[in-house]
């Protein structure tokens, strides 16, 4: 017997029970299989865009296709042209490796299309946030009363610091910010959207390990005041993308308290470091800061998106974001009850935290610890590597599972500029043989290759093939071309 629910038509762009499991099999098989397959694949594929546009350039069709056939060629054509972050072997940028049970969430919040702008549109998601929220607050060493929410990323984790640290300052007009050199892009670009004109964010030189140089800092925040400018932020880095560098934070937290100032921390890169007894040793005087931006999906290995924002006083946050409309009045439910569109620029949210549960949930926080703890000795050892080799040299000492280095035999005698054409030549040999994905850096303006470990699956096998190949390439180069 049948009832009426069962006898309802379905809307064209449903599917039967049978066919979502057909498919959902499908996609879960194809995954598993790319994602056992990639220690024998490249760590990056890339294309033109002539062969791309032939390749995916058409009319959308009037009538569907084979949902099978459509997974399939997404899987296929699409999806893997792109720099594979999660394989054991990229090194490039800031790469990183999901949990399974991370991925399975965001299928999981994308099945139930959860909307977390309000508690009243999801109460158990928000609720979960909270206590995600506050592991976090845990582990940074932040007191009650301090908070903050998911994001998309650290890029709009800082976006949202900076409005609470021009409100909290008055929002002064001659408003002026401060960042080392070394400064991800992130934060001159959140800065200009919340309206410090260009000329006014000010790059702090750094020392030789480029850590912000705290008399360069003095001096610029004491010039702008005498000049009738208002500070409203300071920036540290805790692990420049750059470098891996940590800026002296327990210093910058002293002045900024002194000098009533904003204390913002960019820990997109390296802040769940602090899961580590290294990355807490470094990391010290983070929980000083006023607001931190941290990246779960670098260091704590979950899919893109989830970052995030801590704020010490989550009060202050929620002062400069709350707006209460007409039509949300029914999402007022009090003080205990928080509204997570109160407290950055996104009303309509996903539930990243869900990912964040489910991997600690499955794994425990002892897995999580050793995997931090193991890219970062991973960058030692390859430091050391690098100090025993008669062919490489170091650029600067590894910090935060970052090392940078480049191809300059001992007593070669060869000049900068050769140096620099023989490492640009090594590193393209790197990614053309799919040994691994390299990116390169200028420190001081040297060019340099820059190695960054982070995935939980990386061996010590991966990076001392990827430094011994890059020493057989730079010795064929030079051999090949000697002048």
């Amino acid at each position: 017997m049948t009832t009426p629910m069962e006898d309802a038509p379905r809307s064209e762009l449903q599917l039967s029970p049978e066919r979502m499991h057909e498919l959902a099999s499908l996609a879960s098989r194809l995954l598993i299989e790319r994602i056992e397959g990639l220690p024998g694949e490249p760590a990056w594929r890339g294309g033109s865009r002539a062969e791309l546009e032939a390749l995916m350039r058409e009319d959308p069709p009037e009538e569907g296709r084979p949902a099978e056939e459509v997974l399939e060629r997404a899987v296929r054509d699409i999806l893997p042209v792109a720099g594979r972050t999660d394989h054991p072997r990229f090194f490039a940028f800031v790469p990183s490796q999901p949990t399974w049970p991370g991925i399975l969430a965001d299928f999981l919040a994308a099945g139930h299309n959860t909307f977390q702008g309000t508690w009243l549109g999801a109460s158990g998601p928000s609720q979960l946030e909270v206590v995600v929220i506050d592991w976090f607050r845990d582990w940074i060493g932040y007191p009650e009363g301090a908070g903050g929410l998911f994001t998309s990323g650290g890029s709009a984790a800082s976006l949202d610091a900076f409005v609470a640290a021009r409100e909290a300052a008055g929002a002064p007009e001659w408003a002026t910010v401060y960042m080392s050199d070394q400064h991800h892009t992130a934060l001159s670009r959140a800065a200009r959207i919340v309206g410090i004109r260009p000329d006014r964010i000010r790059s702090v030189p750094t020392d030789d390990r480029f850590r912000m140089d705290l008399e360069a800092l003095r001096t610029s925040v004491a010039r702008d005041r005498a000049d009738g400018y208002a500070p409203i932020a300071v920036c540290g880095n805790a692990g420049a993308t750059n470098t891996g560098a940590v800026d002296p934070l327990v210093e910058i937290a002293d002045f900024c308290e002194a000098e009533g100032i904003w204390m913002h921390v960019d820990a997109a890169y390296g802040g769940f470091a602090i899961l580590s007894d290294e990355g807490r040793r470094l990391l010290r005087g983070i929980e000083r800061a006023d607001s931190i931006a941290m990246d779960a999906h670098k260091w704590l290995f979950q899919p893109f998106e989830a970052g995030c924002l801590m704020v010490k006083d989550v009060r202050k946050l929620e002062a400069a974001f709350s707006v209460h409309p007409e039509y949300l009045q029914d999402t007022q439910w009090g003080h205990d009850h928080p509204n997570f569109g109160d407290r950055g620029l996104q009303l309509s949210r996903s539930f990243r935290a869900l990912k964040v549960w489910m991997s600690i949930q499955t794994f425990g926080m002892a897995a999580f610890r050793r995997a931090v703890a193991s890219g970062i000795d991973l960058a030692h050892r390859a430091e050391a590597y690098v100090r025993d080799s008669a062919n490489l040299e170091i650029a600067n000492p590894a910090s935060l599972g970052v090392v940078c280095f480049r191809f300059n035999p001992r007593g070669s005698g060869l000049d900068d500029a050769r140096i620099e054409r023989i490492n640009e030549r090594v590193q393209a040999r790197v990614i053309e043989t799919a040994t691994a994905m390299m990116s390169s850096t200028r420190l001081r303006g040297r060019y340099s290759l820059r190695m960054c470990i982070l995935n939980h699956s990386t061996t010590w096998e991966d990076v001392r093939g990827t430094l011994e190949a890059i020493e057989r390439f730079g010795e064929e180069i030079v051999e090949g071309d000697p002048a």
